[in-house]
């Protein structure tokens, strides 16, 4: 058979055929869509509405927080302007304290907000959200495990702003370091120390905290006398002192409460010592014996009464033989070394 026998014999294209086919896809994406975009729309305006409220409801709840927050700062100065004010409030501790709170309460209420609505999102795309949270679940725990001296640090230091334990301008003891707090951190503590060097304490670290600047202190002062005073005069000469001092500024507002002579508190052969104490402001303890100790000595000087110092310790008596050298082995004409060192004679030759 020729080829053009084949030709001829073959069935002619259609030119209609592949307009049909494309009409016919046409009509089903159209029915498809006409099928499913309420769907679209409808999760489409979902997220939509979910969005427009997690931000919404963020924005309110975080503004409602500052305000608070603003709010605490202010009655704490307030509180600060009136003439005890400084005795009971620290405005920047109370500064400190309120923004941290706010800080930590800010990111929570964040948090819940926009992963609760970040779930309803994914949740309005049908995606199964079970194998997500398994797998958040299971991450979360190995971050736990992996950062847990940071996650004890943050939530010591949580507790211990929320608690007020202590605050800016504290004296505290924490274990590891003491001194004066200068910032509050919810994972770091610094402290400046006695010397100057700011200490850097991880929350976590500290097992137990010694507050020195709340409540109130306790001066103690011992007063030595000779065992032959009359008791009675030295507690008049020391009460007088305390009086005084109690009458004068500022000692009058560190004190807080009378100077106590509590009696003998040890009775030696050659003295006798009568405690002193009372109590003061918080911090304020070791300028008060101080000057307690200046008013009392001078009480005791204008009564007569004298007054025991320490047993001054005896200097070491020179040795008589410091000055003097070591004897020479070679002092002695029968020591082993004179005789080595003796020259030896020539052999008489003369017979």
């Amino acid at each position: 058979m020729s080829l053009s026998a084949l030709l001829a014999a073959a069935p002619s294209p259609q030119p209609g055929g592949s307009l049909d086919e494309a009409a016919e896809q046409a009509g089903n994406a159209a029915g498809w869509v006409e099928e499913n975009w309420s769907t679209w729309l409808n999760t489409g305006l979902r997220i939509v509405l979910i969005a427009a409220v997690a931000i919404v409801l963020r924005h309110l709840i975080r503004r409602a927080l500052t305000k608070f927050i603003d709010r605490m700062n202010r009655s704490a100065q307030a509180v600060q302007s009136t003439p005890l004010g400084s005795l009971l409030v620290n405005a920047e501790r109370r500064r400190q304290r309120s923004e941290a709170i706010g800080s930590v309460l800010r990111s929570v209420a964040s948090f819940l907000i926009m992963g609760t609505a970040a779930l309803m999102i994914l949740g309005a795309f049908q995606i199964n959200l079970a194998p997500l949270l398994a797998s958040a679940g299971v991450a979360g725990v190995a971050l736990g495990f992996g950062a847990r001296n940071l996650v004890t640090d943050f939530l010591s230091g949580v507790f211990m702003i929320l608690e007020d334990q202590y605050g800016v301008g504290d004296q505290i003891d924490a274990g590891v370091a003491s001194g004066e707090v200068i910032e509050v951190g919810l994972r770091v503590t610094k402290l400046r120390g006695e010397n100057g060097a700011i200490w850097y304490v991880r929350n976590g670290e500290v097992k137990r905290i010694g507050n020195l600047s709340q409540g109130w202190s306790t001066a103690g002062v011992d007063v030595q006398v000779l065992p032959t005073e009359d008791l009675e005069k030295v507690r008049a000469a020391i009460t007088g002192a305390a009086e005084e001092m109690a009458k004068d500024e500022p000692w009058s507002e560190r004190l807080w409460g009378p100077v106590e002579v509590l009696g003998l508190d040890a009775v030696l052969l050659e003295s006798m010592t009568v405690r002193v104490s009372a109590k003061t402001m918080p911090g304020q303890a070791v300028g008060v014996e101080r000057e307690l100790r200046w008013r009392i000595k001078v009480a005791l000087d204008a009564a007569g009464i004298r007054m025991v110092a320490g047993t001054p310790e005896e200097a070491p008596q020179a040795d008589p033989t410091a000055g003097m050298a070591a004897p020479s082995a070679y002092a002695s004409a029968t020591s082993p070394q004179s005789l080595a060192a003796t020259p030896i004679p020539p052999p008489n030759t003369a017979k």
